[in-house]
């Protein structure tokens, strides 16, 4: 997306607090736990907010799903994480923005910890840390936990949760459109240095994980996900490569 577009976003007068946004494809089956789930987070908010959820192009009944859960509902045609997160900020009313997968559950305290760093003006942003509802193997495990410590450590969200100042996200360009993966960390280190420049940090909140499906280490060995993760840190212009990035667009046939 045009930087100028989402910077022009930034000056509509807003109606709600915050917007809770949910990129989905073919998301019928784990969509309305997530959308139940956060329902009962946001009734926990002291302040307004929304859930937009951005149809990525989907042949299920991923928009039906959302409607009937009250979410608002906009179409991205172009099957792309970071295009589908930023269309759905483009379409957010509200200065405080949270991006949550589809297939995650969010812990009430959580969000509530999110909005409150927002609206106290004094984090630009962050993220937390993962757990998942399903053991995973043993090598999946380990990975899981390297991240959690790299996301803490590094200050570094993970894209199933990562709240941020409007503000800050269309003065950045939001999530770069150049990419099929791994945006949330290019995404974590901009708005982190946005942050800097005006005096709020970006924080990981390690108190409340998200609990995220395990469905994409029971699809592919714990070694081909390694060796994925070797790949794009040898060669990071893969991740401009939709192909080699169908980790995350592919599922296996039903």
């Amino acid at each position: 997306m045009d930087s100028s577009t989402l910077k022009s976003n930034s000056t509509i007068t807003r109606d709600l607090d915050y917007s809770v946004i949910i990129p989905a494809y073919n998301e019928e089956n784990l969509l309305p736990a997530t959308l139940s789930s956060l329902q009962q987070a946001m009734e926990s908010v002291s302040l307004k907010g929304e859930i937009v959820v951005v149809d990525n192009n989907s042949t299920d009944k991923t928009k039906l799903v959302a409607q009937q859960y009250g979410a608002r509902v906009i179409f991205e045609p172009h099957r792309q994480i970071a295009k589908a997160r930023n269309s759905g900020a483009r379409a957010a009313k509200s200065d405080f923005l949270v991006f949550l997968d589809a297939d995650t559950i969010v812990p009430p305290q959580l969000l509530q910890n999110a909005i409150s760093l927002l609206s106290r003006k004094g984090f630009c942003g962050g993220g937390t840390l993962l757990s998942f509802d399903s053991q995973l193997p043993f090598l999946a495990d380990c990975l899981v936990r390297f991240w959690n410590w790299l996301s803490k450590t590094g200050k570094l969200a993970a894209g199933s949760f990562i709240f941020c100042l409007a503000r800050g996200f269309h003065d950045i360009g939001g999530f770069d459109e150049n990419i099929y993966a791994a945006e949330e960390i290019t995404f974590s280190r901009k708005i982190k240095a946005w942050g800097k420049k005006h005096g709020l940090p970006f924080t990981i909140i390690d108190s409340q994980p998200v609990i995220t499906s395990g469905r994409k280490f029971h699809w592919y060995s714990s070694l081909q996900i390694a060796l994925l993760l070797v790949l794009f840190t040898i060669f990071p212009f893969a991740l401009r490569s939709r192909s080699l990035c169908n980790f995350w667009y592919r599922r296996p046939n039903p």
